[in-house]
């Protein structure tokens, strides 16, 4: 079965950032590694829904699922829990309530507001690829990673 994922693009443009999250120095996939918020999706669940859930699970932040907008698509071959493939939705929202914190310290050890023209590295490199391609206003896209 592949793991279907949602990853938030939070743009906050009055101040020309976006929310990151690094992901924890023992987390399964990519320690201390920069990462968009993001999360599997529970059985039965939209993908809208995953992503504002995992959104507030991870950040605190509240987001409508019909704020969202469609931004990138990864489909992976393989990941370290799903060795089945996985496909991530990433959205984009500019609309949110609440203050950026990190709720989940045993899985990510820094959520932070990081100015566009300052992103940090090591960062994960499909998402850094939808970021990047996002904040050049790209169309929706695809990323392919792990296929022959």
């Amino acid at each position: 079965m592949t793991l279907l994922a949602a990853a938030v693009i939070v743009h906050d443009r009055a101040a020309d950032r976006v929310l990151l999250i690094r992901r924890g120095d023992h987390a399964k996939f990519a320690p201390g590694h920069w990462d968009l918020p993001c999360g599997k999706s529970d059985p039965g669940e939209p993908v809208t829904t995953t992503a504002v859930r995992e959104l507030h699970e991870e950040t605190g932040l509240v987001a409508a699922p019909e704020s969202l907008r469609l931004a990138h698509v990864i489909h992976g071959a393989w990941g370290v829990e799903s060795p089945n493939g996985f496909v991530t939705v990433v959205f984009s929202t500019t609309a949110w309530s609440g203050t950026a914190e990190n709720r989940e310290p045993a899985k990510h050890s820094t959520v932070t507001w990081t100015p566009v023209t300052a992103l940090p590295t090591p960062f994960v490199p499909s998402s850094s690829t939808a970021l990047t391609s996002y904040l050049a206003s790209s169309p929706p896209s695809l990323t392919i990673r792990g296929w022959d």
